[in-house]
């Protein structure tokens, strides 16, 4: 058999990292760039239409279910059966995929890793190529790590006890500056996707499992259409079944909310899943109806709890539209950190993550998301307490659950009003976030949660719609650029004061501190904070 031809695909301005040859073969690349070439042009029509979408909503402040699709919502279909692998799913825990995080997430005791690329994972050069690195390792058995300041050293438990994965690639607005053909970047998805599905499909297969995915900031049933394309080419490409690949798709955009059974459907042969990501889908709120007034104005982020009505419509018709088609419905995350310090702080916060783990086993949800392994045993006692041998409830039809249109953008149903302190708490998280983000990490523990890229969008976006709306907070003063430049400037004097002169310059503080004022105080709303967020990590 000859050798591949070399791929058309061109590394821009990036730096050789360690054994990347193992990853970036002429093969693997030219997969890529057949993805590039087939797909990325329907993409880009997909983001102009996101465009447009939005425009409409600026106009009319609503939302509806779709009427041209009201024959596959009365329809009378399934998805695919889940493969063994993916039957149990009680318990996830998220993470980047850097190499001590690997193993640990894999040894977690979790039923499935969401092996992330895309929201706890900063999309350097080494985190794409190395996590990529790090995965095939990982299945080859080939992976340890010992860490430089304890020494401790960290190594995989036998394979039967490993979690499977289900990896996450970036959403479909982000670009890939290092590779590029004909001089234009490709899409983060494809090149995160062809990677990991190039590599280590027919391996995944062998091992009794698949190449199974999280499909991140889905708007809308045409965007899952293309990925089902997608994977349909893929399949075909590498020479394994159709159906083996299974997609979950994250509900965490409010327009995908009113597309759940459309989304699904598209899917159908390859979907396992719908997830509910709940701050992502807080800043899809406040993106889309940033300027619809008072009504659509949201309280302090930590005032919006699961129990809000309009969260709970969302949850329970995210219950309801998987059981209806045979599909995994997958809560949402518990980021709490344990405190090696504070046990005081532990008890409370085990006990707000238990109530959260029963409330969603009580309201049929088959598992749940962690973001520490400390926590895989609270919200497996959750899941086992009401599904004990059952690997899923989706037998629980849920068919007591009705949800108007209108409940899922009723976000006036809520007793809460922002708070000053909310706005400092914005700023706090929102500044310290982007900072680490701009060094390379995208997981980050910020007072005692686990916090990545949807934390920070809601926190400048928080920001932007109180300013914009002239909120009054409790103490008379009024959201104003003014305000927020001020306690922007408070909170980087503190966080100076805190770390002290030497850590502070090591930093990207004052970086940190223009961009999130650039976002959150911009006329010109930015769509993604990662988007100039990433012109200064590569730039």
């Amino acid at each position: 058999m000859s050798a591949p031809a070399p791929s058309p695909l061109a590394i821009v301005d990036a730096e050789p990292l360690p054994r990347q040859e193992e990853v970036l073969t002429d093969a693997a690349l030219a997969f890529v760039a057949e993805l590039h070439r087939l797909f990325t042009p329907r993409r880009d029509e997909l983001l102009a239409r996101r465009a447009e979408r939005r425009a409409e909503i600026a106009r009319t402040s609503t939302l509806d279910f779709l009427p041209e699709t009201a024959q596959i919502r009365e329809g009378d279909w399934k998805v695919a059966p889940a493969p063994a692998a993916l039957n149990d799913r009680r318990v996830e825990i998220t993470g980047p995929t850097d190499r001590k995080m690997t193993i640990n997430a894999l040894n977690s005791g979790a039923k499935v890793w969401l092996a992330d690329f895309e929201d706890a994972s900063a999309p350097t050069w080494e985190n794409v190529v190395l996590g990529q690195r790090n995965l095939i390792d990982a299945y080859e058995r080939r992976i340890d790590f010992t860490d430089p300041k304890s020494g401790k050293t960290y190594a995989l438990k036998p394979a039967g006890e490993l979690a499977t994965v289900v990896m996450r690639p970036r959403g479909w607005h982000l670009d890939e500056r290092h590779l590029q053909f004909d001089g234009r970047p490709v899409p983060g998805a494809l090149v995160d996707f062809g990677l990991y599905f190039f590599h280590n499909a027919k391996r995944l297969i062998e091992l009794g499992k698949g190449p199974y995915f999280y499909l991140p900031k889905t708007e809308s049933h045409l965007e899952a259409r293309l990925w089902n394309e997608i994977f349909v080419f893929a399949q075909d490409y590498v020479g394994i079944p159709q159906g083996t690949v299974r997609a979950t798709v994250l509900i965490e955009t409010i327009t995908a909310a009113y597309e759940m059974e459309e989304i699904l459907y598209e899917l159908r042969d390859h979907a396992a899943g719908l997830n509910a990501g709940r701050w992502d889908y807080l800043f899809s709120i406040v993106k889309n109806f940033r300027d619809g007034g008072a009504r659509f104005v949201l309280p302090d982020r930590n005032a919006v709890t699961m129990t809000a009505p309009f969260m709970r419509a969302y949850t329970e018709l995210l219950v309801r539209t998987c059981h209806k088609r045979g599909a995994h419905a997958i809560g949402g995350m518990a980021a709490f950190i344990p405190s090696r310090k504070d046990p005081e702080v532990n008890k409370v916060a085990f006990e707000k993550v238990k109530a959260d783990k029963d409330r969603e086993a009580a309201d049929g949800f088959d598992g749940s998301w962690v973001a520490h392994p400390d926590l895989v045993p609270i919200a497996m006692a959750s899941f086992d307490a009401v599904l004990g041998d059952k690997p899923n409830q989706k037998d629980r039809l849920r068919e007591d659950v009705s949800v108007a249109p209108g409940d899922l953008i009723a976000i006036d149903s809520l007793d809460a009003r922002p708070t000053y302190e909310g706005l400092r708490n914005a700023v706090q998280v929102g500044t310290r976030y982007i900072e680490a983000w701009l060094r390379g990490l995208g997981a980050v523990a910020i007072f005692n949660l686990m916090e990545d890229a949807a934390t920070a969008e809601i926190s400048r976006s928080q920001i932007w719609q109180w300013i914009n709306a002239g909120v009054v907070f409790e103490n008379g003063e009024k959201a104003t650029p003014e305000l927020a430049r001020k306690v922007a400037a408070e909170e980087l004097a503190a966080i100076r004061a805190e770390i002290g002169e030497e850590a502070f310059a090591a930093g990207k503080w004052q970086q940190a501190h223009d961009l999130l004022l650039h976002v959150s105080l911009d006329a010109d709303y930015a769509d993604f904070l990662t988007l100039p967020a990433y012109d200064q990590l590569v730039g």
